[in-house]
């Protein structure tokens, strides 16, 4: 799917990636007991922020990175059916590595 979105200043759209929970005994949670999920696919980056002295800061981030980010961190909102979260650059806490 492509975003239709683009994200202002430090803004990024992430698509959060649900895991599937099983209790050691085998039982899968269904999702009104999971946690909310931490981890997703960046979708779209914005050109980052500005500086005081008006200088873009690039992003650390691009698209397709999987990221973790602060559990309740950003907004969530439902593009096309689909549940996305915007996240300010500084929300988002790690990517992983390839």
């Amino acid at each position: 799917m492509a975003v239709k979105l683009q994200p202002l200043a430090d803004r990024v759209i992430v698509r959060p990636i649900e895991k599937e929970e099983v209790t050691k005994g085998g039982i899968v949670l269904p999702d009104t007991a999971k946690e909310k999920p931490q981890e997703g696919k960046v979708l779209a980056v914005g050109p980052g922020r500005l500086s005081e002295d008006g200088k873009r800061i690039a992003m650390d981030v691009k698209v397709g990175d999987i990221v973790v980010y602060a559990r309740y961190g950003g907004t969530e909102i439902k593009v096309e059916g689909e549940e996305l979260m915007i996240l300010r650059e500084s929300d988002i806490l790690a990517k992983k590595g390839k």
